[in-house]
């Protein structure tokens, strides 16, 4: 039933992304911020249809943590779920990402007018000044940045050890930091099947300054909140 279920929702996103897709580049013309909201869309659009067809439902603890100014929000990263979730609660989100995606399909196509922050990860030391630069511009443009501290998708129930690049671009913008904990890639794990229903919960940390701290300090200490919180929230439910 999984499997049928997965199918099922791959259709619906064949369906949606290329409309989207081509709405997005229909109006690219627009200023970044409309242009934005139309991939939020996107976005909601997708968690509709994975609750009515694969049954994945989900609750947010901590709406209390989201604070007025730009921050950047470092994130638990197991699932698709969350790339598209976060939208949802926050203000205009700019997604640290490898510009490789912006090739796919339809979907890179639209992802790029959704004002990312695109790095190129050959490009070693070079790669950090990209993302502080586009970064800081991305604040001035009225967005936050989002980043996933472990670099990658990581299977759920395991654990990768953090970079340091979300707290060196904190460092750099003088900029706090957010952190995310979630249990999404149990029930959306990586791939087209294998999603099945549940709820699940992600969990809003309290705001953690550059201030006083070091660059390893600040690491450690966002994963070890993350990484706490999500044996907390531990498997979803039913």
């Amino acid at each position: 039933m999984s499997a049928l279920r997965s199918l099922l929702f791959l259709l619906f996103q064949m369906v949606v992304t290329p409309f989207y897709a081509a709405l997005m580049l229909a109006t690219c013309w627009l200023p970044r911020i409309p242009r934005y909201k139309m991939a939020k869309s996107w976005c909601a659009t997708n968690l509709r249809g994975a609750r009515w067809i694969c049954g994945i439902r989900w609750r947010v603890e901590g709406l209390e943590n989201v604070p007025a100014t730009p921050h950047i929000v470092m994130s638990k990263h197991s699932s698709t779920w969350e790339t598209m979730a976060l939208n949802l609660y926050f203000p205009p989100l700019a997604f640290v990402a490898k510009k490789e995606l912006l090739s796919i399909p339809f979907f890179g196509w639209g992802f790029a007018l959704a004002s990312p922050i695109t790095i190129d990860r050959s490009a070693g030391r070079d790669a950090m000044d990209q993302m502080a630069e586009q970064a800081r511009a991305r604040f001035g443009q009225g967005f936050w940045v989002v980043v996933y501290p472990e670099g990658t998708r990581i299977r759920a129930g395991t654990r990768a050890r953090y970079k340091t690049g979300g707290a060196r671009l904190a460092s750099a913008l003088d900029a706090p930091m957010l952190p995310i904990a979630h249990n999404a890639g149990y029930l959306w794990p990586k791939g087209i099947f294998g999603k099945r229903p549940g709820l699940i919960t992600m969990s809003i940390g309290a705001p953690i300054a550059p201030e006083g701290r070091d660059i390893a300090t600040l690491t450690r200490e966002v994963e070890t909140w993350i990484e706490h919180e999500v044996a907390r929230i531990g498997v979803p439910s039913a």
